[in-house]
C-alpha cells in the first residue's frame, strides 16, 4: 500500500515530506506501487530515505545530478536532501525512512547501491515488522543488520553529475531531455559564446566528465529506461542513434555487466499499466 504523508511547506519553495506516523523507530518502512510518468516535485525528508526498486525504474534529480535506479538497485538519499522523482515505468518500490541519528554511518551523499539477495531479504523482513516493533527485541537487531548491510553495499555507477554554472547546467539538462540529439560540439558552443576547447575544459572541470562521456552516459540512462519498459532493442538502438542493435547491446553490457535480454530475464516484469 502506498504511504500517505502530509506536506510541510518550506520557505525555499519545496516541501518537507514526513512519514506518517513519525515513529521513534530507527527505520520506518513502506511499500508503494506507482504508475509510469508519476513522481514528486522537489521535496526533502527529515529522515534519510532508501528507495529500493523491485521492478520498473525511477529517476531522481538533485543538486548533485541525476540518478537512475533500475531493479535490484536502491537509491540512498541523506536526510534533508532536496530531490524530485519521476517513475520511468510502472514501478514497485520498497521505501525505508532512516532516522537522522541512525543514518550517520550511511553515505553522506546520494548514491545508487546494489541490492544483494541478503539486503533484499532484510528489506522485506523489516517491511513485514509490525508498526510498533520493539527496538530492544530481535526486531531491533534485525534493523541493525539491515543498516550495516546498506552501509556495506557497493555503489553502482548510475549517477550523472550536473554542472554548477547555469549555462552549462542548461546544456546538460537539454542533453538529458534528448540524449539522441545529434548536434556537434561546435553546434553547442555558438549559443554559449565560447570556443569548443573552453566548453570542454569548463564542462569537465564542473562535472568530472568530458562532454562526450556525459552524452554517452545520458544515452545509456535513457536506454536503461527503455529496457525497463521492455521496448525492443531495435527500437532503442534506432531512437538513440546507435550504429545498430549490436553496438547498443555491446555498450549496454559494458556499462551494466549484462546484455539487455539478460537484464530483463533476471528481473520480474513490471505490473501492468492501467
Amino acid at each position: 500500500m502506498a504511504d500517505i504523508r502530509p506536506k510541510l511547506p518550506d520557505p525555499n519553495g519545496f516541501v518537507a515530506d514526513m512519514p506518517v506516523p513519525d515513529r521513534p523507530h530507527r527505520v520506518v518502512a513502506f511499500k508503494a506501487d506507482t504508475d509510469r510518468g508519476t513522481g514528486k516535485t522537489p521535496h526533502a525528508h527529515q529522515r534519510g530515505q532508501l528507495l529500493s526498486v523491485l521492478s520498473g525504474s525511477i529517476a531522481v534529480n538533485s543538486a548533485e545530478g541525476t540518478y537512475v535506479v533500475p531493479p535490484e538497485r536502491a537509491l540512498w538519499i541523506p536526510p534533508g536532501m532536496r530531490h524530485e522523482t519521476r517513475h520511468l515505468a510502472a514501478t514497485q518500490l520498497r521505501t525505508l525512512y532512516v532516522a537522522r541519528e541512525a543514518a550517520l554511518a550511511l553515505p553522506a551523499r546520494m548514491a545508487v547501491v546494489q541490492v544483494s539477495p541478503l539486503l533484499r531479504c532484510l528489506i522485506d523482513a523489516v517491511i513485514a515488522l509490525p508498526p510498533d516493533y520493539d527496538e530492544a527485541a530481535p526486531a531491533g537487531r534485525l534493523v541493525s543488520v539491515l543498516l550495516d548491510q546498506i552501509a556495506a553495499s557497493p555503489v553502482a555507477p548510475l549517477h550523472l553529475p550536473l554542472p554548477t554554472s547555469l549555462p552549462l547546467r542548461s546544456l546538460a539538462e537539454s542533453i538529458l531531455a534528448d540524449p539522441a540529439d545529434r548536434r556537434t560540439l561546435e553546434d553547442w558552443t555558438a549559443p554559449l559564446g565560447m570556443s569548443a576547447r573552453t566548453l570542454e575544459r569548463r564542462f569537465k572541470a564542473e562535472t568530472g566528465l568530458s562532454l562526450r562521456a556525459f552524452r554517452r552516459q545520458a544515452k545509456l540512462f535513457r536506454a536503461l529506461e527503455m529496457v525497463a519498459a521492455r521496448e525492443p532493442v531495435s527500437r532503442i538502438s534506432d531512437s538513440l542513434g546507435f550504429e545498430g542493435p549490436s553496438a547498443f547491446i555491446a555498450m549496454f553490457k559494458t556499462a551494466f555487466g549484462v546484455t539487455p535480454g539478460r537484464y530483463l530475464s533476471e528481473r520480474p516484469a513490471p505490473p501492468p499499466h492501467p
